[in-house]
């Protein structure tokens, strides 16, 4: 299923500024390398990283924008033989707002019969961060009670339909009182309306004085001290993003102490390649299973054709969307 094209359409990244410009061209057909394989891209997630300068991308030459997507393998790279050209798959990639990509082979989920590949494309980076911080470090097991700050954002809603698929009971803040509620209906168990640090007293009151197990905290340093403060004995905390860009913040040693935390990060911004792909087995065991059976069904907020990525940029920075975007690319 070779594809004898020179060229496709695809979109290419610039910093101007303080801006992430994209623009749509012609670019050379990519060809998979050892260990690689050529995807036919049907749809790509959108993720706020990939928009900041000085997140997921860095100044300088243009560059293949997007970084996980769902599509048709085409060609196989050398030493692949593991999949198969035809089957249908999804992953982290680079260069997934484009109608080929390469992607390393052993980063290639197979796409649940059951899941369409709009959906499939709200899957790869969330959903393997997510697994990161709730199963390979923060160790959350049935009955526990996870604290999401910022739970509607794209990684708050992965980590809260994650979190119940393992048993887990739920605590999510949000500025939001509407997003709140629609999740209610996705098992949220305790919903705080609020973007200040002013939720460790009522976290504590819903546990009935226990505290949280563990934290996921998407806010940043403006909440990591209240995050703290709703730590349960042996409790975990998981930083994976600061919108507030609030880089410091204060940390009670003696809690730290006292109650035995962890305090751990999640990114994968100065991993190798080894290293990302390392934890895809262990995702594809854990929770794979529980979204080909629907017990997890990622939430897509709204889908955007191929050639208006820009207004899909354009409705994540308004903050209106709950769960992913994603970008149509083929049927």
């Amino acid at each position: 299923m070779m594809t004898t094209s020179l060229f496709m359409k695809s979109y290419a990244l610039r910093v101007e500024g303080t801006q992430a410009v994209l623009q749509l061209g012609d670019a050379p057909m990519p060809k998979p390398g050892p260990g690689q394989v050529l995807l036919k891209m049907h749809a790509a997630g959108l993720n706020r990283g990939e928009f900041i300068p000085g997140g997921l991308i860095k100044g300088g030459a243009s560059k293949p924008a997007g970084i996980e997507g769902a599509g048709e393998i085409v060609e196989l790279g050398d030493g692949v033989n593991f999949l198969q050209t035809g089957q249908r798959v999804m992953g982290r990639c680079p260069g997934a707002f484009s109608e080929y990509a390469v992607m390393d082979a052993r980063e290639a989920l197979p796409v649940p019969a059951g899941l369409g590949m709009q959906a499939a494309a709200a899957v790869p980076l969330t959903f393997l961060v997510v697994h990161d911080m709730l199963v390979l470090q923060g160790r959350l097991k049935v009955g526990e009670w996870l604290l999401v700050t910022g739970v509607s954002s794209g990684v708050g809603v992965a980590s809260l339909l994650a979190a119940k698929a393992l048993g887990a009971r739920v605590i999510g803040t949000s500025g939001s009182p509407d997003k709140l509620a629609r999740l209610k209906a996705l098992g949220l168990d305790v919903a705080i309306p609020t973007r200040a640090p002013d939720f460790a007293d009522r976290v504590m009151e819903a546990t009935a004085g226990h505290g949280v197990d563990l934290v996921v905290n998407s806010v940043g340093g403006s909440v990591f001290a209240e995050c703290v403060r709703t730590l349960a004995f042996e409790g975990r905390l998981a930083t994976v993003g600061y919108v507030d860009h609030s880089l410091k913040a204060e940390i009670d040693l003696q809690a730290l102490h006292v109650k035995r935390l962890t305090l751990f990060g999640v990114s994968n911004k100065l991993r190798s390649a080894d290293q990302r792909a390392a934890g895809v087995p262990a995702f594809a065991a854990d929770l794979l299973p529980a979204i080909a059976d629907g017990r997890i069904r990622p939430l897509v907020d709204r889908v955007f054709p191929f050639d208006q990525l820009a207004a899909a940029q354009a409705y994540m920075e308004s903050n209106q969307h709950l769960g992913k975007i994603v970008l149509k690319i083929s049927e």
